[in-house]
């Protein structure tokens, strides 16, 4: 069951001011819909004053936000982004006193589909198939996306800006005078019912790259290398691109952890950064700056997505709001010597 300070918290109000108004306090004088709005989320925590009076601090999950999260947890370790974003979710819940539980990761083989229904709300971190979706939401229709860029309109979404940050760096790259340049990225994948990975086509870097390159009228210059998101995918891919008969001058990476394998192949193909080709990433992880040269980055802020992910669930939670929104978070590009 919600305490109190659950209840104070939510409403933006003190303890002792949800004690008063639910005890109907005949001497409180409070502004009329501050006093409707505590009794309101009371209520939809099923809060009772006869039961706290009695010392009951049993806790149920109308005070809980259930996790979907795209990586297993060891795999989780070796991708920053993703981590953030959890990071940020935890943190949120806390300062609003809402618990968070992993409900299932989204590779898991056997999943409680079921259980979903118990909490507040559900995050979910990552793209399922649009079956295990409509699955999740039958069981709870409070879902929110967390860099999710599937089409659908029916569920708050919050996104990166990673499509119009790309064209924005390809300009600047364009400004200094590079007209051959590749993109080394990771495959965009979805994740079904059973636990097992469907590759997507479309990712949403790549996509916008080609598109740029296009509308410059670039498309003899175009060459797109995707692998895995690992380091050793960025050397791979990366040898195979130096490997060509033309060489680019510049190379757009879709992740720093993919560009530290970037840099390898350059080094070991006795090449230079930036002389003979520039390098610019996204993420900006601390180890970015740290490279030599070091990493221009597009940073992003994934813990802020997470706290972001978390006041939205409170909203649906609370009824507050009904109509699903899109939430699209800004980016920066971090100039270093790489470029």
């Amino acid at each position: 069951m919600a305490s109190i300070r659950d209840i104070a918290k939510m409403a933006g109000v003190s303890a002792a001011s949800v004690s008063r108004i639910l005890n109907e306090d005949p001497t409180f004088s409070i502004n009329e819909q501050t006093r409707i709005r505590v009794i309101e989320i009371a209520n939809r925590l099923n809060y009772s004053v006869k039961q706290n009076k009695r010392g009951s601090r049993t806790r149920g999950n109308e005070l809980a936000l259930a996790l979907i999260v795209r990586h297993q947890e060891k795999s989780e370790e070796d991708d920053p982004y993703f981590r953030k974003i959890r990071i940020g979710i935890e943190k949120e819940a806390a300062k609003w006193r809402l618990r968070t539980e992993v409900a299932f990761r989204m590779r898991d083989e056997e999943k409680n589909w079921s259980q979903l229904s118990q909490y507040g709300a559900v995050i979910m971190i990552g793209e399922m198939t649009e079956r295990a979706v409509k699955r999740i939401a039958q069981a709870n229709n409070n879902l929110i996306f967390v860099d999710n860029y599937s089409k659908t309109d029916q569920y708050d979404c919050i996104q990166t800006d990673f499509e119009r940050k790309t064209a924005e760096v390809l300009q600047v790259l364009y400004d200094k005078g590079h007209r051959r340049i590749a993109f080394v990225g990771g495959y965009s994948s979805i994740v079904d019912e059973d636990g097992s990975v469907v590759h997507k086509q479309e990712e949403v870097r790549a996509s916008s790259y080609e598109t740029w390159m296009k509308l410059k009228g670039l498309e003899e210059c175009t060459a797109v290398y995707q692998g895995s998101w690992k380091p050793e995918s960025g050397l791979e891919l990366g040898a195979k691109m130096l490997a060509q008969k033309e060489l680019p001058s510049a190379v757009l990476v879709a992740s720093d952890p993919m560009a530290v394998g970037v840099y390898k192949a350059i080094n070991e193909a006795g090449l230079k950064i930036p002389e003979d080709i520039a390098v610019v990433s996204f993420d900006d992880i601390e180890m970015a700056q740290f490279l030599t040269p070091s990493l221009s980055s597009i940073k992003a802020d994934p813990e802020e997505m997470g706290r972001l992910a978390v006041r939205i669930a409170k909203e649906r939670m609370l009824e507050e709001r009904k109509m699903p929104i899109r939430i699209i978070c800004g980016s920066q590009l971090i100039l270093r010597d790489s470029i």
